[in-house]
């Protein structure tokens, strides 16, 4: 019984390890830029109200113009995902 036992849990530890490496191997892909030069929440210019907060979210990275757009943003993400890629469409074709 006691073999079963280490053999689980050394199982659920090489289970463990496993996912973790496949997160942080999803985490070094390059995240899609940000190309816009406003806050995708605010659309206050970036760098206008200090230091731009950038982060990524599901592969695109995102730049508010602070901090605290981010729990705007966290509330609807895809809203703000649509009104980028719309942005970004827009921006390419001028």
């Amino acid at each position: 019984m006691k073999k079963m036992t280490k053999f689980a849990a050394l199982f659920v530890a090489i289970a463990f390890a496993a996912s973790l490496s496949n997160s942080v191997a999803a985490d070094k892909k390059d995240p899609k830029p940000y190309t816009l030069k406003t806050c995708i929440v605010s659309d206050e210019k970036l760098g206008g109200m200090g230091e731009t907060f950038t982060f990524v979210h599901n592969g695109q990275e995102i730049k508010l113009c602070c901090k605290s757009c981010q729990k705007d943003f966290n509330k609807s993400p895809e809203k703000f995902l649509k009104k980028l890629a719309a942005a970004q469409a827009k921006a390419k074709k001028s």
